[in-house]
């Protein structure tokens, strides 16, 4: 993986089993469950994954970029006037923090360090 690279796209969904069979039928992903509210899609050609939610969906998508030191990446996107959404978290599999560009558009940066 390479630093600032997008990725992954995480999408919101409302029901996950709908949504697993919609895409399998007709692309073809493959999915793996990560509890019942998350399933990561493959096979797509970007790897990515659905996130259940009960609130109306407005912009579904989001991207998330991989950097090694999310420490280090977090300060630049701060200094550059970016505000941070979500502060780092754990997840299964790694470490994100969610961030604000300086037009609204929320995107996430994760790592597995």
């Amino acid at each position: 993986m390479k630093n600032i690279h997008i990725n992954y796209v995480e999408f919101k969904a409302k029901d996950l089993q709908k949504v697993k069979a919609f895409y399998s039928g007709v692309f073809g992903w493959t999915f793996t469950d990560y509890g019942p509210d998350y399933t990561a899609f493959s096979k797509s050609g970007l790897e990515g994954g659905f996130e259940k939610t009960e609130n109306d969906i407005a912009n579904g998508a989001l991207i998330v970029l991989y950097h090694q030191d999310l420490e280090a990446i977090q300060q630049k996107v701060e200094q550059a006037g970016g505000t941070i959404a979500k502060n780092i978290f754990s997840f299964p599999g790694g470490r994100r923090f969610h961030f604000k560009d300086p037009s609204g558009n929320e995107l996430a940066i994760w790592s597995d360090k």
